[in-house]
């Protein structure tokens, strides 16, 4: 596993006291699997799943002026936010590349940021900087987080919770459940319905030990994670975006704002609009590969001359595809779907076809 540096999440115990296989990830000890991947992965489709995802970032942002001050660096419309309403934004650096993808949530006079867990500290700087004296970022890195995905997450979460069932995807709440005051919005990364619980560290384990006693509720890793959030298209940061990337051709303009994209004024902003008049020279695309086995990241794609045509930015195993699916890179001239590519594999060409996205559905509240 990781070395003595490593941090932990509040339900640490719990994870190894379940039989989770526990690994490094972002500098926390985090369980990958804990019955298997696809029984995990399959489980979270049907019914329902609990993951921590307490290694990532919460923070508070408040202040007269806050929704202008972070819309210097993001790509949303921070200002016609409305209360209780959550938004899925990118930050951005001075070139146009991404620092990070967060969610941005206008919860009762403030504004709850939740960021990706190898990027918080990098974001909190980045974000700062551009922040007026009179708005304060706050960060809250040790509460915890915990993701109750799946087409029954609803019901039992309303069991514990009766507001939440009047809840639609992206709405946001402060609420008080099991004697805690906590933040609930209903969102994940997974393409299903679902909820992302906010609550202080020491109240984790009794809500976590109360939901997977519910027998439509199994404890679920980051394997499954990364499976059920690769079949709903997601990109991950690290792998599908990054500093280098931008939200153009990685297929994130949805991601700005229409009064945004009137000025574009935000950090990268006349970049951004270059590629988005122009037309990027590559695309995020979805990938289907023939064969039982997985084309991983860093795998690199040729087109049917065998010129260079782009790479696999993400790939494994889809569980409910029952075969493996990849996103990656490809020319523009090359991303329409259908269009056959080669990617290299164990030494072989393996045949690779651009596929829509999302491969499976997205299943959320509306």
């Amino acid at each position: 596993m990781a070395d003595a540096e490593t941090l932990t999440v509040p339900l640490d115990a719990m994870h190894r006291g379940l039989g989770a296989r526990m690994v490094g990830f972002a500098g926390y000890a985090m369980p990958v699997q804990y019955d298997g991947i696809i029984a995990e992965h399959l489980h979270c489709r049907a019914h329902a799943a609990l993951f921590d995802v307490s290694h990532m970032g919460q923070a508070i942002l408040s202040g007269p002026g806050a929704a202008a001050a972070l819309e210097r660096v993001v790509t949303g419309d921070i200002a016609g936010l409305q209360p209780g309403r959550q938004r899925y934004t990118l930050l951005m650096n001075a070139d146009g590349g991404i620092v990070d993808d967060l969610m941005v949530a206008n919860l009762d006079g403030y504004y709850l940021l939740v960021l990706n867990a190898a990027r918080k500290h990098v974001d909190l700087a980045h974000i700062r900087a551009h922040l007026p004296d009179a708005v304060s970022l706050t960060p809250h890195f040790g509460r915890a987080l915990l993701a109750l995905q799946g087409p029954e997450s609803g019901a039992v979460l309303a069991s514990l919770a009766p507001e939440v069932a009047a809840l639609r995807f992206m709405d946001a709440i402060e609420t008080t459940l099991e004697g805690a005051r906590m933040t609930i919005t209903r969102s994940g990364y997974t393409g299903e319905d679902g909820f992302e619980i906010g609550l202080p560290a020491e109240r984790a384990d009794a809500l976590a030990t109360t939901l997977i006693t519910d027998a439509r509720v199994k404890p679920a890793g980051l394997g499954a994670r990364d499976s059920l959030r690769l079949e709903a298209g997601l990109p991950l940061y690290g792998n599908d975006i990054d500093e280098t990337t931008n939200p153009i051709e990685a297929g994130l303009g949805f991601a700005i704002g229409k009064r945004r994209k009137m000025a574009w004024n935000f950090a990268g902003g006349a970049a951004v609009r270059a590629i988005h008049d122009s037309g990027p020279a590559r695309r995020l695309v979805g990938l289907r590969a023939d064969g039982r086995a997985p084309v991983r990241a860093g795998a690199e794609l040729t087109d049917a001359k065998g010129a260079p045509a782009g790479i696999v930015t993400s790939g494994t195993f889809a569980p409910s595809l029952d075969a493996p699916a990849a996103l990656g890179y490809v020319r523009a001239d090359l991303a329409r779907d259908g269009t056959i590519l080669a990617a290299a594999l164990r030494g072989r060409a393996v045949t690779m076809r651009v596929a829509p996205l999302p491969f499976i559905p997205h299943r959320y509240a509306r």
